[in-house]
């Protein structure tokens, strides 16, 4: 679980220095990506050292600042395009896929619903967390599906399939050149920006949080090599250290492979955790965790599969991780 989320870090760090370097029409092979990811990522380093209530402020603004602006600009988009979808659903892509294609897409699709671990590794420092972790998990996901949905629409009513491809990494920033032109172009980069540094805020947070607890509970061996600092910084340094590697080495397409197995092998262990010990505990419904379980390993295998076929080194890759 940790270690989906530290992929999860890496992944959001890299996608700010993709959109940064749209500000100046940088290629996606330059070095500066990746140098800003891990820019990102140390400055994230320093803000969560500084503590809970700077990271809560800082949290709390750009939040609102990035939901209210991505949801200004999708409407824009979908007034711009005159409310069409009709660009990205047109035949223009040849060729039959297969139900497999379909659900290693739906394996990517799942992993942008991971933020909401953040919540749940994050519960102690929330307010009657029993009751309100629970209502924050919902309120985000439903958050989420609005914003995503209305940001696909304003994608698909400016750009073609072929068009959405060719841009890949920043078609957001794309597609706002029709609607917006150039101005356009520079808040949605802004917004990016703005939404991948809080991000990857809030998931280092959470991450050394959990990652200490469970060094507490002697599930994590630990060893501080002579750091100052107690054991959440510790575990924060590792963090950002496995993150910042990941950022150098991986493009954002493998990262988000990997998030992706690794998210959904994480997802398998926790509700069969759940059905094994814990369901006639806290009395939850045993055909659910069932069917969660059967549908991760359908999604996963029909992946792991897909990417076989194109990528057998990532594969390989996230084998050797879960073996270490």
């Amino acid at each position: 679980m940790a270690f989906a989320m530290v992929i999860n870090q890496s992944l959001v760090a890299r996608t700010f220095g993709s959109y940064t370097m749209q500000l100046f029409d940088g290629s996606q092979g330059n070095f500066w990506i990746p140098l800003l990811g891990v820019l990102l990522l140390v400055l994230t380093f320093f803000i969560n050292i500084a503590g809970n209530k700077v990271i809560d402020k800082v949290s709390f603004i750009m939040a609102i600042v990035k939901v209210g602006g991505i949801d200004l600009f999708a409407i824009g988009g979908l007034w711009a395009a005159g409310f069409s979808f009709g660009k990205s659903i047109s035949a223009e892509i040849s060729g039959d896929y297969s139900i497999g294609s379909y659900l290693g897409a739906l394996a990517l699709s799942i992993l942008a619903y991971a933020g909401f671990t953040t919540i749940t590794n994050s519960g102690a420092e929330i307010v009657k967390p029993h009751k309100n972790v629970g209502k924050a998990i919902l309120i985000s996901l439903v958050i989420c599906t609005i914003v995503y949905l209305l940001v696909a629409f304003a994608i698909s009513g400016n750009l073609s399939v072929p068009q959405i491809i060719e841009a890949k990494d920043y078609c957001l920033a794309e597609a706002a050149k029709p609607a917006f032109g150039k101005y356009g172009l520079w808040f949605t980069v802004g917004l990016a920006i703005i939404a991948t540094a809080s991000s990857v805020l809030a998931n280092v947070f959470a991450v050394s949080r959990m990652t200490a607890m469970l060094t507490e509970m002697k599930l994590i061996p630990h060893k501080h090599f002579g750091m100052p600092g107690n054991l959440q910084q510790h575990m924060m340094t590792y963090t950002i250290v496995i993150a910042i590697s990941l950022t150098i080495f991986f493009d954002l397409t493998r990262i988000t492979s990997l998030g992706a197995i690794f998210y959904l092998i994480m997802d398998i262990i926790i509700q069969w955790g759940v059905y094994k010990h814990l369901r006639k505990k806290i009395k939850v419904n045993a055909a659910i965790l069932l069917t969660t379980i059967v549908l991760d390993v359908i999604v996963l295998a029909a992946f792991i599969w897909m990417k076989a076929q194109s990528d057998m080194l990532l594969i390989i890759i996230a084998a050797v991780l879960l073996l270490t």
